[in-house]
């Protein structure tokens, strides 16, 4: 296994999501599946995703992003968190006009070290309570 995936599989574990890679950068992908979403009346299946890419080999920092979802109320918990760790909330904004419950999403970005990124992630989900037992990767099983 190269060293970016042994790299993407700590990643991934530290957030709590299954790991994967997409258009070459490491993704780490969360659902929501306490979270009984619909859109226009039909189940939606509710995920946030952390990534990074643009490793720098010298410094160990690379570009790491997070598209994250979050009901209504954890979603203040989580950017509290988050900015108090030099992390960037790029933007707030839900997607959807018919989805039940709300949704709310967070971008984030940061140039860090990809593991340390992940435990600052881990950090701001569990103050939020998205914390262990309430994610599930993809897959189905707890972590």
């Amino acid at each position: 296994m190269s060293s970016t995936g042994s790299l993407c599989e700590q990643f991934s574990r530290i957030i709590g999501g299954v790991p994967g890679f997409a258009g070459g950068k490491c993704v780490s992908t969360i659902n929501r599946n306490e979270i009984k979403a619909t859109i226009l009346g039909k189940r939606f299946r509710v995920t946030s995703s952390f990534s990074f890419e643009s490793l720098n080999k010298k410094t160990g920092r690379a570009l790491c992003l997070g598209r994250a979802a979050f009901l209504e109320k954890e979603v203040n918990k989580f950017i509290k968190v988050i900015r108090n760790q030099n992390i960037k909330v790029s933007s707030v904004h839900n997607e959807w006009l018919f989805d039940r419950p709300r949704l709310i999403y967070i971008n984030i970005e940061a140039v860090d070290r990809p593991l340390d990124f992940a435990r600052k992630v881990r950090k701001a989900l569990v103050a939020a309570s998205v914390g262990e037992g309430e994610s599930t990767p993809k897959g189905g099983k707890s972590r």
